[in-house]
């Protein structure tokens, strides 16, 4: 009679992280349960400990996860090989349908700053993959310089946090904020139509001054 063979172990990881991601996204930090993310993952408690130290260390590798999944799309674009415009345009295309399409990215980011980043601190990983990313804005701020479609003085960081924040703030806020103005922000004419105004304000604040 053969032996069963028990299947290899790859994926387990993979499996505990994604069950982790949409459990502390839908629960927070404090509301998410371990047990219940073992029972959806179908792996037992030990398997956490040992691909992640516990609960915190979880919780650290899915912030490390999410975050890093946008700046390695990020990085992918293109924008070296484009005009300035066209560049900066894709950057900020890139970055609001991200946010559109990934929910868990947006609750977990606003559950960490609930926390004032205390998870995150713990992180080495992701400083070091958002780094490039300003590095790049910054190369395109410079040719869009050069060629004059660009004021001068723009900071990198600044205006990517002004991306993030046109990507970011009304849908993290679309629940509170659709109630108080009786429209439902999440409406994808009303989405489409905060693109449009987005690009275009960002466009303007671009644009080198008038002689």
């Amino acid at each position: 009679m053969l032996k069963k063979i028990a299947p290899p172990p790859e994926g387990t990881r993979e499996r505990i992280l994604r069950t982790a991601i949409a459990e502390f996204s839908e629960k927070g930090y404090s509301g998410a349960r371990v047990v219940t993310i073992c029972r959806k993952s179908r792996a037992n408690p030990r398997m956490i400990y040992h691909y992640f130290g516990g609960k915190d260390g979880l919780y650290v590798a899915v912030l490390e996860h999410v975050l890093g999944e946008l700046r390695r799309e990020e990085l992918k674009l293109d924008v070296e090989h484009v005009a300035p415009v066209e560049g900066m345009l894709q950057l900020f295309d890139f970055t609001y349908e991200h946010f559109g399409e990934h929910p868990e990215l947006i609750h977990i980011l606003s559950g960490e700053n609930l926390l004032r980043a205390r998870f995150l601190k713990r992180s080495s990983k992701t400083p070091v993959v958002a780094s490039p990313l300003i590095a790049l804005i910054g190369q395109l701020l410079k040719k869009g310089e050069k060629s004059a479609e660009f004021r001068r003085g723009i900071d990198p960081l600044q205006l990517y946090v002004t991306m993030v924040g046109f990507a970011y703030f009304h849908r993290s806020n679309a629940h509170t904020l659709s109630v108080i103005f009786k429209s439902d922000i999440l409406k994808p004419d009303w989405q489409a139509e905060h693109k449009r105004y987005a690009r275009e304000m960002m466009l303007r604040f671009l644009k080198p001054e008038p002689s």
